[in-house]
């Protein structure tokens, strides 16, 4: 299992710090021995895509990806463009996750439709497949696209691609059409009893190999004492389930009720333990989100340095199968 770090938006930084801020923190990873780093779409906050070009500049050895760019706000061959643009700017080291989002972005934020997003997944997957494939022209037609476009990018990269994939029919197309799934919300069984099997199946079908399972994982090196408070925290800043149905039914396929309970909390061998279990599994990419604890912006600080560096020390383990 490789392991990773996952960002969101940085409320401790100001505004003009949180893009610097945030390629110091690309830098950071890569020189701990990280896998990959991968930054969300947060509405209102930095574009994710434009953030992991500039990143691609700045560092030199690790995967960055986008986990997870909502697809009804990008037109598929803009989509592609930008990928291809910025899998060039990371010299090949972009992975592109996309997915449907929710209701409550899509329609009650940007108020486009959010009707049937399985069937607009398979269909905008379709043109993005094409467009991804090289030089040349796209032309699809299907029930929500129809292009007749060049694409001209780049030749030398090809754009591995995820989808966030909560539901059955999801994962059958995330197995089936791409290199695998993004998961938020998930806990051991749900991945393991529900995801991966549905995943694999689907993809073994369809004669593909070396599917991922990218599962983000929020995390906090504490006392024991603390556990509780961490995972309530970890649910209040980073958002309840019941805002999103989608999370909801995800969410019972496992043991977990929120964010917070697939949280691992506590000390070095609990946090080890669990890191474990997500393995065992069969997530072949944990991404550590850390969740900095504390009273105050330095007390935050030192926590989130702590359990950055705990982590660190296991990817070595778990990458080499020591672990």
């Amino acid at each position: 299992m490789r392991i990773g770090l996952m960002v969101g938006s940085d409320k401790e930084r100001s505004r003009a710090e949180r893009l610097t801020g945030l390629i110091d923190d690309g830098r950071a990873a890569e020189n701990e021995g990280f896998a990959s780093f991968w930054m969300p779409q947060v509405p209102g906050y930095l574009d994710a895509m434009t953030a992991v070009a500039l990143l691609g500049q700045a560092t030199e050895r690790i995967e960055i990806g986008t986990a997870v760019v909502p697809i009804q706000t990008r037109h598929p061959l803009i989509m592609a463009q930008q990928a291809l643009t910025t899998a060039a700017a990371c010299s090949g080291r972009f992975t592109l996750g996309v997915g449907p989002s929710h209701h409550w972005i899509i329609s009650d934020q940007l108020g486009l439709p959010y009707d049937r997003p399985a069937r607009l997944v398979r269909d905008y997957l379709e043109v993005l497949d094409a467009a991804l494939g090289g030089p040349g022209t796209v032309a699809i037609d299907n029930d929500s696209y129809r292009v007749r476009s060049p694409v001209d990018v780049t030749d030398a990269y090809e754009v591995p691609v995820l989808v966030a994939a909560l539901g059955p029919t999801m994962l059958r197309i995330a197995g089936e059409r791409t290199d695998g799934t993004i998961l938020w919300m998930a806990d051991e069984r749900a991945i393991g009893d529900y995801v991966v099997p549905r995943l694999t199946s689907a993809a073994e079908s369809a004669g593909r190999r070396g599917i991922r399972v990218v599962a983000g994982v929020p995390v906090a090196l504490c006392a024991d004492s603390e556990v509780d408070g961490a995972r309530d925290y970890a649910s209040e800043v980073l958002g309840h389930a019941d805002f999103s149905p989608n999370y909801v039914r995800l969410l019972e396929h496992g043991d977990a009720e929120d964010v917070g309970d697939t949280m691992a909390a506590g000390g070095e061998e609990t946090i080890l333990a669990r890191f474990r279990r997500y393995r065992d599994a069969g997530v072949t990419d944990l991404a550590a989100r850390v969740v900095p604890l504390g009273e105050d912006a330095g007390q935050r600080q030192q926590s989130r340095s702590r359990t950055q560096a705990f982590i660190s020390s296991l990817a070595a383990e778990f990458s080499s199968g020591a672990a």
